[in-house]
This record gives structure tokens, C-alpha cells and sequence, in this order.
């Protein structure tokens, strides 16, 4: 563009800051706006696979990144009760030399916070806290922002990046179907000298079962092991990451699940629990010089591992676009078509994912082997994983919704 506008961001996570980045790197003037009134990530372990890795790494993030990361050996599926184990994929060397960039593990407060200093470093004052966005109000060529207790701000377009239960999305789209899929989410970080040897694996295990899935993967370096896990039950409903539970009641949860699972459990100092809310993906994201970006327009089941990857990925695409397109106009439409096939894809395979890792079939060992045979044979895996691998945000073309669609 012959000028460049000035951006407005609502929400301080992960897909905001990378946001923030990705137009800081290219010489804008971005302001981002968080409610909370210190910048602190709630949360456990993320995986960032190679797509979501080679977005960091372009926007100069690479040496932080691989400080606070681990790299996990590969990737396993567990039996729930047997413990039998099959590999899944490779990952160490083999991701570098398959896709060119490392599958990481880190903590989400350690990405938060690397990406935070990031921002800060390229435009100190740039994240403004204790901004609770109430409103937005648009003319041809202004977007204003509105707060709860804190004067207005004017820009030329506005990200709306402000999560699960987006306000921007609400006012500009309506608040859109939510529903309750019928299973409790349960997280812990469990420090791994803690552990015995024998379960300080330097792999990512998904364990899978009838009814619930258990996954866990070293953490910061190694330090930490997240654990989360997921189980069909529907007498908990609330949408939070930070209700506390009881390793009691964890416990059972998984009657008759592996001892290994059971010491895992046992071991997290704090255990949190919070019902998982399905909701379709978006398929319109802009509305005039407003558009939102991550879980405010795709959020997704947390079964795929890729929430947090879409949103890096949106980032860049994002910032690519205003550098390539004339105007603000095209500039968001290209945005838009380019990410929401993607995104869609991606949400509704997290989707499938829910009854293949909870089949019936799984209750019995001997049709467990059949089916583990059946839905994770290798062309299966390619088939679920190279396509997000594979992809290069930094460079796949920017297309308009013609193209998208064709």
C-alpha cells in the first residue's frame, strides 16, 4: 500500500501478538488492546507443529522459540487400559529433513511471553492492558474502538483477535451457534523430576479409549510434563480454563485406564477441568475495515492440535496480504479467502477426530488392534497430517474467493 494504516488489535493472546508482529515487522503502527490487567497466560502445553514453527522462525522468533521449547522424538497412540503402543509419526531430525522446520512442545505462557517481549521490543507502549472492548463504530475510512473506563482509539482497520467468546465477532456477525459436546476437558502440568524415569517420555502419547483420550508431552525444555485429557461425561457445562478440580475426582474419571495414566494423574499438583463448547467454523470473517482472526472465527475441538497453528498462520497470511494488495479492501478479502478453506479444514478434522480417538471398539483388546490397524495405517496418518504440515504460510498465494472456491 502507498500508505501505510494504522491497526488496531482487540485481545493480547497468542493470535493478536503474532498479529501485532507480523505488522510491526512490515513498518505498521499497531496498538493492541487487552482486558486483563497484566499480560499472564493461563493455560498448559501447546504443540506447534512445523507450519505454525516456520511462522515464528520468519518473523525472527526462532532463537526464543527453540530456548523455551522441546522437541518431542515422535508420536505414539496408547491403548487406554493395556497400554499396547503403536507409533504414529517421526518427529526430532526426521520433521526438520520432512518439512523443513521442527515440531515443538512449550508451554503457552512461555510462547505468550516470548511473544510479548517481541512487541514490546519493536514498538515499546504498543500493548496497552486493562482495555475491556465494549463497541466498535465504522465510517468509509475510520474504525473506532470502544472500552469499558478508558478513552476511544481511532485506526484504519481493526483485528478483532479477542478469543473463544469474541465480542468483535458478536457485534459485527452475532453471536453464531454453541453446543455442548457432551465432554469435560482436564489439564495439569506435572514437573518432571516428579516423575519416575519410566515416565519421562520424550515423546508426545496419545492414549485412546472408549468414551476419552489422554495426551501428554514434555514441556519447557523438558521440565515440565503437560498432561490433558478428555472424557464423555454431561454434568459439567462450564466454558473455563481455570476451574479447579480434584485429582480425586480425575481419578475417576478414567476407571480402569493404565496405571501409567492413573501416576501421571496423581502426580499433577493442580488438576483444572472445563466443558468443551463446539462451534462452526465462520465463513465470512470481514466486515468492512474489521476482521477477526483466530478462535474468534474458527475455534476449534482441541483434537487436532492446531488452535494456536491457525492463528499464527492467520497472522501471517494477514500481514502478507496488506503488503501485497493496493488497498484495505483487497487486502481483507484476500485474507479472508485465503484462510477460511483451511481453517474449516482443520476444525472439522479436529471434529473427526473426537470418534476415533473415544471409539466403542476400543473397550475390547482384540478389536482395539483391528481398529488402531484400521484408522491409523500410514496412508491414513499422511492423509490427516501432511496437508497442515506441508504448508507454507509464507509463501502459498494469496487468492480471492473466485479462486477459493473453484
Amino acid at each position: 500500500m502507498k500508505s501505510k494504516p494504522r491497526i488496531g488489535v482487540v485481545g493480547g493472546g497468542i493470535g493478536g501478538l503474532t498479529t501485532a508482529i507480523a505488522m510491526l515487522r512490515r513498518g505498521y503502527d499497531v496498538s493492541v488492546y487487552e482486558q486483563a490487567a497484566e499480560l499472564r497466560e493461563v493455560g498448559a502445553g501447546l504443540q506447534i507443529s512445523p507450519n505454525g514453527v516456520r511462522v515464528l522462525c520468519s518473523l525472527g522468533l526462532e532463537k526464543e522459540l527453540m530456548e523455551v521449547s522441546f522437541e518431542p522424538e515422535g508420536k505414539e497412540i496408547r491403548l487406554w487400559n493395556t497400554g499396547d503402543t503403536w507409533k504414529l509419526f517421526d518427529l526430532g531430525v526426521e520433521s526438520k529433513e520432512r518439512y523443513g522446520y521442527p515440531y515443538v512442545t512449550v508451554h503457552r505462557n512461555d510462547l505468550h511471553q516470548l511473544l510479548i517481549r517481541a512487541v514490546e521490543a519493536a514498538a515499546p507502549g504498543a500493548i496497552h492492558l486493562n482495555h475491556r472492548f465494549t463497541h466498535v463504530e465504522r465510517n468509509d475510512d475510520r474504525v473506532t474502538l470502544a472500552f469499558d473506563g478508558q478513552p476511544s482509539a481511532t485506526f484504519d482497520v481493526a483485528i478483532g483477535a479477542d478469543g473463544v467468546h469474541s465480542k468483535m465477532r458478536e457485534q459485527l456477525f452475532g453471536a453464531g451457534p454453541a453446543k455442548f459436546t457432551g465432554i469435560v476437558a482436564w489439564r495439569g502440568v506435572i514437573p518432571m523430576e516428579s516423575l519416575p524415569k519410566e515416565l519421562q517420555k520424550p515423546v508426545g502419547v496419545n492414549w485412546v479409549g472408549p468414551g476419552g483420550h489422554v495426551i501428554h508431552y514434555p514441556i519447557r525444555r523438558g521440565e515440565l510434563m503437560n498432561f490433558t485429557s478428555v472424557v464423555e461425561r454431561r454434568d459439567w457445562k462450564i466454558e473455563s480454563w481455570s476451574t479447579p478440580g480434584t485429582n480425586q475426582e480425575y481419578h475417576d474419571d478414567y476407571p480402569g485406564w493404565h496405571p501409567e495414566v492413573q501416576a501421571y494423574i496423581e502426580k499433577i499438583p493442580q488438576p483444572f477441568k472445563w466443558a468443551l463448547i463446539a462451534r462452526p467454523p465462520m465463513q465470512n470473517w470481514v466486515n468492512n475495515r474489521v476482521a477477526l482472526l483466530g478462535d474468534a472465527c474458527h475455534p476449534t475441538l482441541p483434537f487436532l492440535a492446531q488452535g494456536a497453528v491457525m492463528a499464527i498462520e492467520d497472522a501471517c497470511i494477514l500481514g502478507r496480504a496488506f503488503e501485497e494488495f493496493d488497498t484495505i479492501g483487497e487486502a481483507l478479502a484476500r485474507y479472508e479467502a485465503t484462510r477460511v478453506p483451511r481453517a474449516t479444514r482443520a476444525v472439522n478434522g479436529a471434529t473427526a477426530n473426537t470418534e476415533r480417538f473415544h471409539n466403542p471398539a476400543l473397550a475390547d483388546p482384540a478389536n482395539a488392534q483391528a481398529y488402531v490397524d484400521q484408522e491409523w495405517a500410514p496412508e491414513k496418518v499422511v492423509d490427516r497430517y501432511e496437508w497442515l504440515f506441508r504448508y507454507d504460510p509464507t509463501s502459498v498465494p494469496l487468492v480471492d474467493r473466485a479462486e477459493a472456491t473453484a
